[in-house]
């Protein structure tokens, strides 16, 4: 689904597991992937009415750690047919079991990768070679609000950072609350959503190309871009006042939690930066009223970006990846790298499904917001994957450890910054 799965260990599959051989029944094909709920639902109904098409009994389990269980899966020999990874990295660490799409004769490479919204074609690519392209998408240069908390507390949603900036200021002095609600926890996975606070800023400060070098490791996090992405961070997260408790309580806050923005008690907070798979979070109260396209407790507007800088998207997803070159896996996984998948049940059980497809029929997103994240997405000048998911596992994980660490306030700035930068010695 999302960065939400524990850290996997920094070693390449082959060189530290005895890798067995998987059987599978020629007409079937098994998939495991990281999402669930009703979007696991959705993706299920689509696998059936395909399968009952073609001949192919298609199952999709969900695993609750992906990262580690499939690592587990594989070298049990119990691999998939099909692997859906949310993080690149974690995918290529695998590239010496799964087959190069290039050579699956029966899935239209280059036709899926005319299609894609320009960035994603080659997040998994190893050698000259795809290993794994794109089943779903989110955004998350995303603001989401209330707007029945904004309209009693007299508030216009901004158009501009400046704008973004003046409202907390309002906010703050009219003693309404808290502009922001920020939460970091998440288990094994606590800071990732630290992790797409900087990769906002860095991507506006740095554009494309400071940007990948700075996911690479190739641009330090002591460099002037990455300083400046930090402090605007800071400005929004731990500048008094802001968020409610400060540093401490973000780096305490499940990530998920912060949707319980559309409560209406003393300490409500007003905005929350989250990706477009925050609506899984929401009180089911809300909802229920967001798949009825009630939109009275929920809007939404893209992160503006600071003036002068690049006006980027940052966004995610999920890819998917064949463990066999058998006919019914070549068959399925043609079909779950097109722009046809979620042209079925998917959006009436799952509404903030999105595409990664510019080809995608936006007369299928049937939820005006929704379509709308799409539009933001499809159009995009600058897309920029989630930094950390495509950095080596070990050094996401001490990205997610010691940006928390830094909003804790256990560590300094400084402290947290060169302890990434020397993990890429053990990448």
């Amino acid at each position: 689904m999302k960065k939400i799965s524990a850290a996997i260990v920094a070693v390449a599959v082959a060189a530290s597991v005895a890798v067995l051989p998987t059987a599978h029944a020629a007409d079937e094909v098994t998939i495991y992937g990281g999402f669930g709920g009703d979007q696991a639902k959705g993706f299920q109904a689509e696998l059936d009415a395909f399968g009952a098409s073609n001949g192919i009994k298609i199952t999709y389990t969900t695993l609750a750690s992906y990262d580690t269980d499939i690592r587990v899966k594989v070298k049990a020999g119990q691999a998939p047919n099909i692997g859906m990874w949310p993080q690149p990295g974690g995918l290529l660490e695998y590239s010496s079991v799964l087959e190069p799409i290039d050579t699956l004769k029966s899935v239209d490479l280059a036709g899926i990768k005319k299609t894609l919204v320009p960035g994603w074609a080659g997040l998994a690519t190893k050698g000259g070679k795809t290993y794994g392209l794109p089943v779903s998408a989110n955004v998350k240069s995303l603001v989401w609000y209330n707007p029945a908390n904004f309209k009693a507390a007299g508030l216009t949603v901004p158009k501009t950072d400046a704008e973004m900036t003046k409202l907390a200021a309002t906010i703050k002095a009219k003693k309404l609350g808290y502009p922001w609600c920020i939460g970091i926890e998440s288990g094994g996975a606590t800071g990732w959503a630290a992790t797409d606070w900087m990769e906002e800023y860095v991507l506006r400060y740095g554009g494309e190309s400071q940007y990948t070098a700075w996911w690479k490791g190739k641009l330090a996090w002591s460099s002037p871009t990455v300083q400046k992405a930090a402090k605007k961070f800071a400005e929004v997260a731990l500048t008094a006042g802001n968020v409610n408790g400060g540093g401490k309580a973000i780096a305490a806050t499940g990530f998920g939690t912060t949707a319980n923005l559309f409560a209406t008690d003393k300490n409500k907070c007003f905005m929350m930066r989250q990706g477009s798979f925050i609506t899984d979070f929401f009180p089911d109260a809300i909802k229920a009223e967001y798949k009825a396209n009630n939109f009275a407790h929920v809007g939404v507007f893209k992160l503006p970006a600071p003036a002068g800088t690049t006006d980027a998207v940052l966004g995610g997803g999920d890819l998917a990846a064949a463990f066999d070159a058998n006919p019914a896996t070549q068959k399925v996984l043609n079909f779950i790298l097109s722009d046809k998948l979620g042209t079925g049940a998917m959006l009436a059980n799952y509404p903030s499904y999105l595409s990664a497809h510019k080809t995608f029929p936006s007369a299928g997103y049937k939820n005006p917001i929704t379509k709308n994240i799409a539009g933001i997405l499809s159009t995009a000048k600058l897309f920029g994957f989630d930094g950390s998911d495509l950095a080596p596992a070990v050094v996401n994980a001490t990205e997610w450890k010691e940006l928390t660490n830094w909003i804790a306030g256990k560590k300094t700035q400084k402290q947290a910054f060169d302890a990434i930068d020397a993990s890429w010695n053990k990448a």
